[in-house]
Parts: structure tokens; C-alpha cells; sequence
């Protein structure tokens, strides 16, 4: 069972920066699978339905939501088996749970970490 662990958020203003940092665990879980697998950052305002913000596939390619393009970067450390939002420029509108998961969000959602942008 994989269990995920996300970290990194807090209380910004408008035009600040967060890096968020997810962490896989798990008994049995191989660096390999982690290796393997498409991984993303959702996030979930209040009232809204969980969407995904930025994936990224084993060699490295990236999909943005459009409204985060240009802001935040994703990236992962396989080794550690991390995965990693940085994000700039942010906005109110940014403010949210984020989550992390695969990308068709078949391992079970950690508690996720708030993130909150002051205006």
C-alpha cells in the first residue's frame, strides 16, 4: 500500500512562492514502480471538485493547467522517490489543498497541504 505524504504549504501573499514536496512510501513499494509511473499535483478549493494543477511522465515531460502555466514547475527525485511543485507568481485564486498522486489517481490521497495566497 503507498502512502503519500505532502508538505510545504503555508500562508503567502500575492506574488510569493511555495515549494511543495510529496514523499511515496509504502511496504513493498520499489523505487522501480515509483520510476515507472506518472505522477501529478491536484489541488481543491473550497467548494470545488479535485483537479489536476501539473503531471509529469517518467522521462520527464510536463502538462500544465492553463492557469498555472508559466508559474509552476513540477519535478521528481526518483531516488527519493519525491515529487516536487514549485510554485511562483502565486495568486489568491491559488489558494487550495494540493495533493499529489499518479496521474489517473489510483494510490490512496494523503491528507494533502494548504495553501493559502493573501491578496
Amino acid at each position: 500500500q503507498v502512502q503519500l505524504v505532502e508538505s510545504g504549504g503555508g500562508l503567502v501573499q500575492a506574488g510569493g512562492s511555495l515549494r511543495l514536496s510529496c514523499a511515496a512510501s509504502g511496504s513493498g513499494f520499489t523505487g522501480s514502480l515509483f520510476r515507472a509511473t506518472t505522477l501529478a499535483w491536484y489541488r481543491q478549493a473550497p467548494g470545488n471538485q479535485r483537479g489536476m494543477v501539473a503531471r509529469i511522465n517518467m522521462i520527464g515531460n510536463t502538462i500544465y493547467e492553463e492557469s498555472v502555466k508559466g508559474r509552476f514547475t513540477i519535478s521528481r527525485d526518483n531516488g527519493k522517490k519525491t515529487v516536487h511543485l514549485q510554485m511562483d507568481s502565486l495568486k489568491p485564486e491559488d489558494t487550495a489543498v494540493y495533493y499529489c498522486n499518479t496521474g489517473d489517481q489510483s494510490w490512496p490521497w494523503g491528507q494533502g497541504t494548504q495553501v493559502t495566497v493573501s491578496s
